[in-house]
């Protein structure tokens, strides 16, 4: 039995989140959803996960840069996709190597085929190993 991917989905904005959530796991994919940059760290740590897309400003507490960061130092292998309607300047700066950023608003049949292309054309590492504590 084939198992699903896992995705971190990472918003503040609950209507976002939610329809995010619905539209992933109706396409197929297994999803946490966070309300919060803490909070999705605290997840970070204790699942591995396929691909992390997150927001960049998530209110008080750590950004989705930051979310990105430790995604990444928990799992290199990790796919990370930011979501932004105003902070994509800092992309380059601020972002993990080897990261997309999607420009809000967008549709959702983007955002699904940017996911699914991605996760299915990237190699994954031999060994994703958790390495945060």
């Amino acid at each position: 039995m084939e198992t699903k991917p896992q995705l971190l989905i990472v918003d503040d904005e609950p209507l976002i989140l939610m329809t995010l959530v619905d539209a992933f796991e109706e396409a197929g994919f297994s999803i946490l959803a966070s309300s919060s940059g803490a909070n999705a760290i605290t997840h970070l740590a204790t699942r591995n996960f396929a691909m992390v897309v997150t927001d960049i400003r998530l209110g008080a507490g750590p950004s989705g840069w930051d979310v990105a960061r430790m995604a990444r130092q928990c799992n290199p292998g990790v796919v990370v996709i930011y979501m932004t309607g105003d902070s994509g300047a800092d992309w380059v700066s601020e972002g993990v190597r080897s990261s997309v950023i999607v420009q809000k608003p967008f549709a959702l049949t983007r955002m699904l085929t940017v996911v699914a292309n991605l996760l299915y054309t990237v190699v994954p590492p031999q060994h994703s190993i958790l390495t945060c504590f």
